[in-house]
């Protein structure tokens, strides 16, 4: 987007997940399974606001950024009477390999609940939504390759 005076903005939507103090695995969990990398870890102990930690709260994660290429998922955990389950999105992975949709699906669906299992349709070769065993909505989508006209 150019901006008036031929300065260029980028727009780059911020996605920040809340755990019910489990948000340490849930990264470990998405680093691995989607081959990105955590750039930041900070525990409630560690951080500023330590001595407002809940009791028993200090190696929960008070904030975290997960880097999975060029997209950055923040996620920090919020103490129990704050935390609300996540709700009004999915985080929707693009993927062009059928075989990485399956291998993905596979890691991030155990012990969640599944929506629609990943299949093919008319649309896609490999498509499913899921919500993960931390609560987080997924869907997964492999398009079918464009035919030529």
């Amino acid at each position: 987007m150019r901006l008036d005076d031929d300065r260029v903005m980028k727009l780059q939507p911020q996605l920040s997940l809340v755990f019910n103090g489990q948000c340490e695995a849930a990264f470990r969990l998405y680093e691995r399974s989607l081959g990105g990398s955590i750039a930041f870890m900070m525990t409630w102990g560690q951080s500023p606001q330590a001595a407002e930690a809940p009791p028993g709260w200090e190696t929960k994660v008070y904030h975290a950024t997960l880097k999975i290429g060029d997209t950055a998922i923040l996620g920090n955990d919020y103490p129990a009477g704050q935390y609300v389950s996540p709700q009004g999105f999915s985080i929707i992975l693009q993927v062009d390999d059928p075989d990485a949709a399956e291998r993905i699906f596979l890691d991030l669906s155990v012990n969640g609940k599944v929506g629609m299992p990943l299949q093919e349709t008319f649309w896609a070769l490999r498509f499913a939504t899921w919500v993960d065993q931390f609560g987080v909505p997924w869907s997964i989508n492999c398009e079918r390759p464009v035919q030529p006209a």
